[in-house]
Parts: structure tokens; C-alpha cells; sequence
């Protein structure tokens, strides 16, 4: 007799993580083109831009906007550490612990959309909406994170570029071109896209949609690990 750690509940459990987590990083995108285009030119989830800004700003480069850059990087990790310790002492995969996380991440992006449609851009909403989304942006990292799909991070793509372009080039081929890794990069490439055509519409839409893509995905993780357990206790 032979066993084995793939069934066919952890197959669905693993696709179902990943689905969710690529949705999340196409919302990644949305609200970085958003945080760019529309809020001083800040990255709200891709902090590695920040930390290069903050640098040159440093060196006494003009017009870069230090302080929300700074404001941002500093909320994103307050974000990224808090929800790591909420989830420290919790399963691996989605639980309610990450529910509930993900669904304070989503209310905070849905507060800026808010903030920003009563306010525009006044300087200091545009800093709340700052500080709100990169918190949030840190909450879903660190979610994502404990989750543990793998090269999907939901907020930043250099990493799983530099594994896709090795396995690539070292094993050309359908299966190095088509998966998981060409999956984030597509989906935080399209919520880009996306994002910055809802900028030309109303920056508040930018939040508004990224909002609403995160609570799905909140909905449905619950819901099918939920039926999964379910199932689980039925055996």
C-alpha cells in the first residue's frame, strides 16, 4: 500500500489559494497604479520603489515626495508586522485568523475610496489614504505570507520574475513559460492596467474596485475553507 501527501482535498485547497492570491495581487495592482498615478506618485503595496525614492531623496534629489513615501513605507510595515502577529500562533493556510486580516485590509482600501470621493485629493486625505492603503497593503503581505503559496507574494513580482526568467532559460518549455509565476506577473501587470484607466475615470474608483476584489476574495476564501473543513469532518 502506498500513501501519499497530495489528495484530491489539498489539490483543491492549494488551486484555491492560489486563484485567491493572484486576484489579490491583480487588486495590488489597482491600487499601486492608483497610489502613483493618483497620490503622489507613492507605491502603496511594491515598497522596493519606495525604499529607492527614499534614497535618492536622501541624496537631495528634487521634487520627490519623501515624506508620503516615507509615510507609506512606515504604515505598510506597521501593517505587515501587526497582522504577523496576530497570525503567529495560527495554522498555515487560510483560517478565520487570515479572514479576519484580509477583511480589515479590504475595509481599509474601502475607507480611502471614501476619503478620497468626500476630500479629492486635499493633501491631508490624500496622506490618510496613504498611510490607510500601504497598512493594508502590509496586512494582505503578511496574510499572503502565512498562507505560503509559493513565488506568489501579491505585492511585489521581482522576485518570481528572476525565478520565472532561470527556469525558463534553464528548461525551456510550456511548463517554465505557463504557471504560477507568469500567473502573478500577468495579474499584477492587468491590475496596473486597470488601475490606471480607472485614475482617468475617478481616483476614487481606483479604491473603490481594489476594495471589492479584496472582499470577494475574503467571501470566498471563508466560504470554500469552510466546506473544506466541512468535508474534512464528514471523512
Amino acid at each position: 500500500m502506498t500513501t501519499s501527501d497530495s489528495s484530491p482535498g489539498a489539490d483543491r485547497e492549494a488551486a484555491r489559494d492560489l486563484a485567491l492570491m493572484l486576484v489579490l495581487t491583480f487588486a495590488t495592482g489597482v491600487v499601486d497604479a492608483g497610489g502613483f498615478l493618483g497620490l503622489d506618485t507613492v507605491f502603496l503595496g511594491n515598497m522596493t520603489g519606495n525604499v529607492l525614492i527614499l534614497g535618492m531623496g536622501a541624496a537631495g534629489a528634487d521634487g520627490l515626495p519623501v515624506f508620503s513615501v516615507a509615510l507609506a513605507l512606515v504604515a505598510f510595515i506597521l501593517g505587515a508586522g501587526l497582522a504577523s502577529l496576530f497570525l503567529r500562533s495560527d495554522r498555515r493556510g487560510w483560517s478565520p485568523r487570515l479572514t479576519a486580516v484580509l477583511a480589515v485590509s479590504a475595509s481599509l482600501v474601502a475607507g480611502t475610496a471614501v476619503i478620497i470621493w468626500a476630500q479629492s485629493t486635499e493633501h491631508v486625505a490624500a496622506m490618510f489614504a496613504v498611510g490607510m492603503t500601504a497598512c493594508a497593503m502590509g496586512m494582505q503581505a503578511a496574510a499572503a505570507r502565512s498562507i505560503g503559496v509559493a513565488d506568489v507574494t501579491t505585492v511585489v513580482v521581482t522576485s518570481t520574475i528572476t525565478a520565472w526568467a532561470i527556469d525558463m532559460f534553464a528548461r525551456p518549455g510550456r511548463a517554465t513559460i505557463v504557471n504560477r509565476r507568469s500567473a502573478a506577473i500577468v495579474s499584477i501587470l492587468l491590475g496596473a492596467l486597470v488601475g490606471a484607466l480607472l485614475v482617468k475615470v475617478a481616483l476614487w474608483s481606483v479604491f473603490a474596485v481594489a476594495a471589492v476584489i479584496s472582499a470577494v476574495v475574503v467571501v470566498c476564501g471563508y466560504v470554500l475553507a469552510s466546506a473544506g473543513a466541512g468535508e474534512q469532518a464528514g471523512v
